[in-house]
């Protein structure tokens, strides 16, 4: 996969995250996109959701479930601290 394809993942990376971001900072979090490489997505949780016990169901059920319902080249989101 080339550069440009890449910077439209990227581009839908960050539409699809900022559609979630509203229903995070509800609860006091956020989530920072930080790079895709080989169907992979890494983001960061911020904020509340950095340290809730509910993060790994948050970045599965939630983020991840969005992202690749969204974009079929993602297989997986990674949250990196």
């Amino acid at each position: 996969m080339g550069k440009k394809e890449n910077i439209n993942i990227e581009e839908k990376i960050s539409e699809v995250l900022n559609k979630i971001r509203p229903y995070l900072q509800n609860d006091g979090g956020n989530v920072e996109f930080l790079r895709y490489e080989n169907g992979v997505a890494y983001v960061r949780l911020t904020g509340a959701c950095s340290n809730c016990p509910l993060a790994d169901h948050t970045l599965e059920s939630g983020i991840e479930t969005a992202l690749i319902n969204e974009i079929p080249e993602i297989i997986k989101v990674v949250n990196e601290d």
